[in-house]
């Protein structure tokens, strides 16, 4: 099983590819980054990770993470550099396609493609997304993206995108894109993940969900022609506990990724190596 790690990528951090560098030196699989593209002042939305509902701080501060990635590209050779996640309805589909196959084709081939719809109403419609149907606008700007991603020339009609034959270049190193992992835990992500995705990257489950979880994908993959074991699970935001990695090692799970909360450089270092000294045994 791999251990890579996530976490925000901040402006009080200093260079994260020299972050993304430590990460690779201590023998981390991957990094992966999350993103808010705006946060709304006014809004109704409660956060479900925190007890009232309040927002941490950290999800206020995040940089862009496709260009973080990118940044520590150039510091590592070997590690995956991950979106945990991308919302990927917040974007303008052609261009995130670019921006990804650009990141895939000059770290070799490195990025695994994370993706969510989010939680924040107020956020995904000043970003132009249809909150309501945000997983089937999803799945159709993913299609649109696979095909500039796998076509020399794309062309795409459908609801939320709709473009005559475009060429966009470059393409992903990794042929024929980099994976899709869906996020979520809602009851439909497994169909999801079984009809369109490569993965699935769920946060807060346990591993007796994990065992469950591998069955019911096991039915739908054969319903869709499919071989689970080809569907990657990655565990995302995990604690630094050594007993709870080992069990998600026990379901045979992909990866896991090891939550870091420090905001700077010195503190992220000092809790990287606190990190790799627990699970990486």
């Amino acid at each position: 099983m791999k251990i890579g790690i996530s976490m925000s990528a901040t402006e009080s951090m200093g260079d994260f590819g020299t972050i993304a560098k430590k990460i690779e030196e201590l023998g981390f699989d991957s990094v992966w980054l999350p993103e808010h593209p705006v946060m709304p002042v006014n809004h109704s939305s409660k956060y479900a990770g925190t007890a009232d509902g309040s927002i941490p701080q950290q999800m206020y501060l995040g940089v862009n993470p496709i260009i973080a990635l990118t940044r520590a590209s150039s510091f590592t050779t070997k590690i995956g550099l991950g979106t945990a996640v991308n919302l990927v309805t917040e974007h303008n589909p052609l261009d995130l396609a670019k921006l990804i196959a650009t990141l895939d084709f000059y770290s070799g081939g490195r990025f695994l493609y994370g993706i969510g719809t989010g939680w924040f109403r107020e956020e995904a419609e000043i970003m132009g997304a249809d909150f309501d149907h945000r997983w089937t606008q999803a799945e159709e700007y993913v299609s649109a993206m696979k095909e500039i991603w796998t076509k020399e020339e794309a062309e795409f009609h459908g609801k939320y995108v709709d473009f005559p034959p475009v060429i966009c270049n470059p393409k992903p190193f990794q042929k024929p894109h980099p994976p899709v992992l869906l996020g979520g835990n809602a009851g439909n992500v497994l169909k999801r993940v079984a009809r369109w995705g490569d993965g699935w990257i769920p946060i807060g489950v346990n591993p007796e969900d994990i065992k469950k979880a591998k069955v019911t994908l096991s039915e739908l993959c054969e319903d869709e022609e499919r071989n689970a074991d080809e569907i990657q699970i990655t565990i995302h935001s995990l604690p630094c506990d050594k007993d709870t990695v080992d069990m998600f090692e026990d379901v045979e799970v992909d990866r896991v990724l090891v939550r870091v909360t420090s905001l700077t450089a010195s503190e992220i270092f000092d809790e990287l190596e606190g990190i790799a000294e627990v699970v990486l045994v």
